[in-house]
């Protein structure tokens, strides 16, 4: 079947290109809502499941692990076999192994599930934006793409806590994978007809060492970056961080010393790219940090049920949507690097609100802040993303979609160890327990305000009362010094990129 847009033919995209981008979008949307609606079906899980606290964190975790450590080289492979090949095959398998998910009878099953929905994921996630590359010559509207893209794969990260709150409450915990099942559908039967193959026209030979050596530099990275903010550092930690650095040094030599290498390492020595990649990685890393304890505060400290704390972030939502839209054009007339530093400013000051305001902060000035962020991330994420792939060639995008999208996850995963192990260490050295708790509710109450919340349903309200008035204000403690350690970061960024990203304009 002969696709209906041209890869090759210049000029600008047709209405066909436009629905061609609306399919594309289904499964970034589907993979960005998975990576936050599942924490709202743990406690469901949990008690279908009967899982052990190892197991648990397996379930969230080796997705993450799995999907980072893949990314770079299913880029790669989609330069070489075909783009849309490649977004079929991956899409077909994470709906899937998304159906096996949903019925899984047991935790190992459910775990096995999870890595294959990593797999997957990193299949089909490199071709989505590669593809866009390709799609749009025109710089404007492939910065117009790039925004929705973007504003799809932040968004969805929003969108995950609304999806989660509404499924859960009508029905069982296997409906936020099964979900994957219709999103897919169209995509499976359009993405044939409206999407173009496009490949790298000389693609390098297979390098299966390569491919090793990025899965033992970025899933030892990851897992060492999880397991210090769930249990501090260990012998663990350490080996994990002494494995990924020798690995990504002997991947970055080797690729150096290839002829045609599976990733161009040498982009990194453009300080406009370095920049753009960095800038896309520290706009994720606010967003996820900042819903941890967002999603935490609306329903454990404001007492919302899960839906109704999700459409409080409903306007956020909105505004990073119009954010990146309306910064494509803004960008015609004021520099792409003033433009970023002034995004990653705004992430300062929304965590600086939340900050100053502190536990007499009302839920008005958090629905505020997450609006400043979202207008940050909104145009933070597009014009990195539109700077990450105007570097290299169309024909090598599936590399460059496949950095950015490493960034993302990588950003993820650090916004989530980062400021919410910070978040939990200042919650348990500020948290006061009441007198009369058991060995077993002092050490949960003490670990988290979700164990705490946990501890006071058991018990009287004469114990629980001072217990749950403790908790919250121990948590909104923490949130104050995370969200000052987040605005300095953030400035911090912003002048990183204003340095890095002049070359970009």
């Amino acid at each position: 079947m002969h696709p209906a847009v041209d890869v090759t033919a210049p000029g600008r995209a047709t209405r066909s290109t436009w629905i061609a981008l609306a399919v594309l979008m289904l499964p970034v949307l589907l993979v960005s809502v998975d990576n936050t609606v599942l924490a709202f079906a743990l406690p469901v899980i949990s008690e279908a499941l009967a899982p052990s606290g190892q197991q648990l964190l397996w379930i969230v975790d080796i997705y993450s692990l799995v999907l980072a450590g893949l990314l770079v080289p299913m880029g790669a492979l989609g330069d070489r076999f075909g783009r849309r090949r490649l977004l079929l095959i991956g899409s077909a398998g994470f709906a899937a192994v998304s159906a096996l998910a949903a019925l899984s009878p047991d935790a190992p099953t459910l775990i096995a599930a999870r890595a294959l929905m990593g797999l997957f994921g990193a299949v089909l996630m490199p071709a989505t934006l590669s593809l866009i590359r390709n799609l749009f010559e025109d710089p404007s509207q492939r910065r117009t793409a790039i925004a929705i893209w973007a504003a799809a794969f932040s968004g969805g990260a929003a969108l995950g806590p609304i999806v989660g709150g509404f499924l859960l409450e009508h029905f069982a915990w296997g409906s936020v994978f099964l979900l994957a099942v219709p999103v897919m559908l169209p995509l499976l039967i359009l993405g044939p007809i409206l999407l173009p193959e496009s490949r790298d026209p000389a693609p390098g030979p297979l390098d299966p060492l390569s491919v090793l050596l990025v899965l033992a530099t970025m899933t030892p990275l990851v897992l060492a970056i999880k397991t210090a903010a769930s249990s501090g550092a260990s012998l663990l930690v350490v080996g994990c961080l002494l494995v990924a650095v020798v690995a990504g040094v002997l991947f970055v030599r080797r690729q150096l010393a290839r002829p045609v290498p599976m990733l161009d390492v040498s982009l990194f020595t453009r300080p406009a790219f370095t920049g753009a990649v960095l800038a896309n990685l520290l706009s994720v890393f606010s967003l996820v940090g900042f819903l941890y304890f967002l999603s935490q505060h609306l329903q454990l400290v404001s007492g919302r049920s899960p839906i109704e704390a999700g459409l409080v972030l409903v306007p956020g939502l909105v505004v990073t949507i119009a954010a990146g839209l309306v910064v494509v054009r803004i960008v015609r007339h004021v520099p792409a690097h003033i433009v970023i530093t002034c995004a990653l400013a705004l992430n300062a000051i929304a965590f600086t609100l939340v900050a100053l305001t502190g536990s007499w902060g009302s839920d008005l000035v958090l629905l505020a802040a997450f609006c400043l962020l979202g207008a940050g991330i909104g145009a933070a994420e597009t014009l990195s993303n539109d700077l990450i792939l105007a570097a290299v060639p169309a024909q090598k995008a599936g590399a460059a979609s496949a950095i950015s999208e490493t960034a993302y996850e990588t950003g993820a995963v650090l916004g989530t160890a980062v400021l919410g192990s910070l978040l939990n260490a200042a919650y348990r050295h500020q948290v006061e327990l009441p007198a009369g708790l058991t060995d077993a509710h002092q050490e949960a109450a003490s670990e988290t305000l979700g164990g705490a919340a946990s501890v006071a349903g058991a018990l009287p309200e004469a114990v629980a009362g001072p217990l749950l008035e403790s908790a919250r204000t121990a948590f909104d403690s923490g949130v104050q010094v995370t969200s000052s350690i987040g605005a300095i970061l953030m400035v911090l960024a912003a002048i990183l990129a204003h340095r890095t990203l002049r070359q970009a304009g």
